[in-house]
């Protein structure tokens, strides 16, 4: 098929620069979500159209499938789905979207499609207990007949409870006969998608319906509470989808995920964490509250206590992450590592069984196994130009508050002894201070502030 999706809205409600269905979602703009839907039907053209904003939504979501056109000005839903008639492939029909209606499920679209076939006119409705705003679904006999806008319709029509999603599936070559021939003569003065079902009617074309999955599938997003709105029901999709997983959740409404979160057997969630880009949580994983973990693998049996973050890190099995700590990327723990509270790793290899459990930075630096980073040591990794590595061997250890000045080798077995500034490279098992002599004046007095 073919799929159209209208993009071009400005989205007053929004009260934003921002282009309506470039507002996020879980992490992702509304029109990346149905895009990602739509190419699961493996469609022979993928057609946005687009206009406010549209030089913005090009650049942000640029793909060699999509296919751009513009609808300038906009004049209503028909006359979008106009601009986008010279890209269709007339061969198999074509499936209308919508850019604000992320939520969009791909079995309900598929059923849609298999309803209709490749001649008939599909229509995707629903019914609703309040269906003020919305088209109606008017039938004779059972067979959909015409669709009325809120506000062209009269008291009867209004009273109709099933209404158009504004979803489609049409027969190619029809479709571009009927949008040729649709007229604005109605309350709005646009030229209505809606309107090609009294064309079809005029044809005796075969209108079918199809219901989706799940009402709010079809809900779409004019205003930011809306948009809210559907962020609750997607994170309330993914929690129940987890925790039937066997995942455990501490409080299913207080997690979000704004991309692919996989987990293994037993792993524990706790309340207020947020999962960023792609993150892997191996068997056994805990996760503590208020963490923040962004493109990151844990392995097995690890711990991350609360309120850590963590970016495009790699986590070893059985280490012991925070909690307050920050693993930045290039990150990489070996097994039963610890790094404790207020220590930040950035582009850095640990190896298995290392620890530094308190206030030390650790950057651009390759460290062993079993080395011991005290309180305060930090690897002065830039000069402020460029970075250096620092390289801290096997067993060795670093005492508290020492500076690594890198370029710099620190031999495996060796001791950097407390307060040493280190700037050439330590043999192995030898001990390294650098420090001036302890003085002490007596009879000193402390200067005071001069009176005026």
């Amino acid at each position: 098929m073919n799929i159209v999706i209208l993009a071009a809205g400005m989205g007053k409600r929004m009260h934003s620069s921002l282009p309506k269905v470039l507002h996020t979602l879980a992490g992702k703009a509304m029109l990346e979500h149905v895009i990602t839907t739509a190419r699961t039907l493996n469609p022979e053209k993928l057609v946005v159209v687009c206009g406010h904003g549209g030089e913005t939504v090009r650049q942000k979501i640029a793909a060699p499938d999509l296919v751009y056109v513009t609808q300038q000005p906009q004049l209503g839903t028909g006359h979008a789905v106009m601009q986008a008639v010279p890209e269709l492939d007339e061969t198999v029909p074509t499936l209308v979207l919508y850019g604000d209606v992320p939520l969009i499920g791909a079995a309900s679209l598929a059923r849609l499609a298999e309803a209709a076939g490749k001649d008939k006119l599909g229509i995707l409705t629903v019914e609703m207990e309040d269906p003020t705003g919305y088209g109606r679904i008017i039938r004779e006999k059972g067979k959909i007949r015409r669709i009325v806008e809120q506000k062209d319709g009269n008291a009867e029509e209004l009273a109709v409870r099933e209404i158009n999603t504004g979803i489609m599936v049409v027969p190619t070559v029809p479709l571009k006969r009927w949008l040729a021939a649709l007229t604005n003569d109605n309350a709005q003065g646009e030229y209505y998608l809606t309107d090609i079902v009294a064309k079809a009617v005029e044809e005796n074309i075969d209108i079918v319906s199809v219901q989706p999955g799940k009402l709010w599938e079809t809900l779409g997003v004019n205003s930011k509470s809306q948009l809210a709105a559907l962020e609750r029901i997607y994170q309330r999709n993914v929690a129940a989808a987890l925790l039937e997983s066997g995942v455990g959740l501490a409080d299913p409404a207080r997690i979000d995920v704004r991309g692919t979160l996989r987990c293994g057997r037993d792993v524990f969630i706790d309340v207020n964490c947020v999962f960023e880009g792609d993150v892997v949580l191996a068997d056994g994983v805990s996760v503590g509250a208020n963490c923040v973990i962004r493109n990151s693998t844990v392995s097995e049996g690890a711990e991350i206590r609360p309120f850590c973050h963590m970016d495009g890190a790699t986590v070893g099995a059985g280490s012991l992450i925070g909690p307050y700590a920050r693993l930045r990327p290039g990150a990489d723990l070996g097994e039963e590592v610890h790094i404790g509270n207020f220590v930040e790793v950035k582009n850095s290899h640990i190896a298995a069984q290392s620890k530094a459990n308190h206030l030390a930075y650790v950057g651009d630096s390759t460290v062993g196994s079993r080395v011991n980073i005290g309180a305060g040591a930090i690897t002065c990794n830039y000069d402020g130009a460029n970075k250096h590595r620092t390289v801290i061997e096997d067993d060795a250890f670093i005492g508290t508050n020492c500076e690594l000045v890198a370029p710099v080798k620190v031999g495996s077995g060796a001791t950097i002894g407390a307060g040493t500034t280190l700037t050439k490279d330590v043999p192995a098992g030898s001990l390294t201070v650098s420090r001036t002599r302890q003085t002490t004046i007596n009879d000193w007095k402390r200067p005071v502030k001069s009176k005026k």
